[in-house]
This record gives C-alpha cells, structure tokens and sequence, in this order.
C-alpha cells in the first residue's frame, strides 16, 4: 500500500519525534517501504546559531545529521536503511511538503503537541501539513 514513507521530526523535542519515528518504521516494515526521515532547520534558527558561533551551515547539517543518525539507531530501523535528509527554509510545513513532492511520498508522518490557544489561532506545521498535503498524512503523539 505504501511505497515512500516521511517522518518528519524534530530532534530537539524526543515528545516530537519518538512516537512519529516508531510508528513510521512499523509502518515501513509491514509494508517494505522506503523510509526517508526529514527534519527542517529554519533559516532563521540557522541564521541565530551561526551567529553565536561562527561555523558554516554545512556544520549544523552535519550535527542534524549525526543527531538523526542516533534516532534511527535508537528506533531500530538502520535494517530499512532510511534516507535522512536536512533541509532549511523559512517554512517547515512547505519544506516537508516539498519533500513529500520530490519523494512521491505515499504517506507522511508527523508528530503534534497537544493544542495550545495560540495554535487555534496560528495552527500548527502538522496541521498545515495536514491540510496541504497530496498524500495521507497519520499525526502520531505520544
């Protein structure tokens, strides 16, 4: 049933990208898809780290990188041989729909925090992943 699965997580919040990353690699498993696992590095989160320390952004990809590295690692899925990819832009739900595009994603996984009053009035990236998305799109929470 699904060929391409994303996980589109945060590797700073584990509520954020444990429950979405098990959940993706079942899915992956049962259905021997490819699994590509995303994380989106704002352009303006970039900009503030590069300017506390003055390294390259090839620096904080590599770090994400060997941070997402870690989770598959923890998450037992090294067998599926995921692609991880790190992206930056000034959107994190278009970067990940962007993706999902490229990959010809069947489905996406993305993780969500409980609603707060100001995401009924901003919405949330899984949310506006949810609406925009050209492919089933499961919201996993711890």
């Amino acid at each position: 049933m699904y060929r391409n699965i994303i996980v589109a997580i945060d590797v700073i919040e584990e509520d954020s990208w444990h429950a979405p990353l098990i959940c993706a690699v079942e899915l992956a498993r049962k259905f021997a898809a490819q699994l590509h696992v995303v994380t989106v590095v704002r352009d303006l989160d970039a900009l503030l780290q590069a300017s506390v320390a003055p390294i390259g952004y090839e620096v904080i990809v590599t770090e994400v990188e060997n941070q997402l590295a870690g989770l598959i690692r923890r998450a037992t899925a090294d067998d599926l041989h995921p692609s991880v990819q790190v992206v930056h832009g000034a959107s994190i739900y278009a970067e990940i729909l962007r993706v999902a595009d490229e990959v010809k994603a069947d489905l996406i996984v993305v993780g969500s925090h409980r609603p707060e009053m100001k995401d009924y009035l901003l919405g949330t990236n899984a949310s506006r992943v949810a609406r925009h998305a050209g492919c089933s799109v499961l919201i996993a929470r711890e």
